[in-house]
C-alpha cells in the first residue's frame, strides 16, 4: 500500500465525486479531464447525491490481489440516481437478498489493510436504503 497515494485520494475514496461539463451538461463518473461526450475540456467538479440503485450484482470468490480477505463478497453496478453507473462492492446484504433494482446508498466502510498492524484504506460501497449507516 502507498501511503501518501491513499492520502491524496481520500477525498475522492470517500465520496463520489465525478465531472460536469457545462457545455453539455454531461454528468460522468469518476472524474475525467475531457467530456466523454462533446469532448469539452472545462469540466467542473460535481459531488454525487450517493443514492442509486443495483443493475446487476455477482457474488466473488476469486478476489483480486488485496481482497483475498473479504472473499466472498458482493460486487455490483449501481445506477447512480443522476444517471451515471459504479461498480463497487455491496455491503450490510445478504446475497440473497439483492434483486436489479433495489435502492441503494453509499456508506464508508474498510476497504482493505497492510496486514494487521499497517494503514487501512477507506472508501465507499453500497448498502440497501435504511440498512446502512448514511
Amino acid at each position: 500500500m502507498q501511503i501518501a497515494r491513499s492520502w491524496r485520494q481520500q477525498p475522492t475514496n470517500l465520496r463520489l465525486i465525478g465531472s460536469h461539463c457545462p457545455s453539455c451538461g454531461a454528468l460522468d463518473f469518476p472524474e475525467r479531464i475531457r467530456c466523454a461526450r462533446c469532448g469539452a475540456g472545462d469540466l467542473e467538479a460535481h459531488r454525487y447525491c450517493g443514492r442509486g440503485t443495483v443493475v446487476v450484482s455477482s457474488l466473488v470468490y476469486e478476489a483480486p490481489r488485496g481482497f483475498a480477505d473479504q472473499v466472498p463478497y458482493l460486487a455490483a453496478l449501481v445506477r447512480l440516481d443522476e444517471g451515471p453507473v459504479v461498480a463497487a462492492m455491496l455491503t450490510d446484504v445478504e446475497p440473497e437478498e439483492v434483486a436489479a433494482g433495489m435502492p441503494v446508498q453509499v456508506v464508508t466502510r474498510r476497504i482493505s489493510s497492510d496486514g494487521e498492524t499497517g494503514p487501512i484504506t477507506y472508501g465507499y460501497k453500497f448498502a440497501p436504503v435504511g440498512g446502512g449507516a448514511p
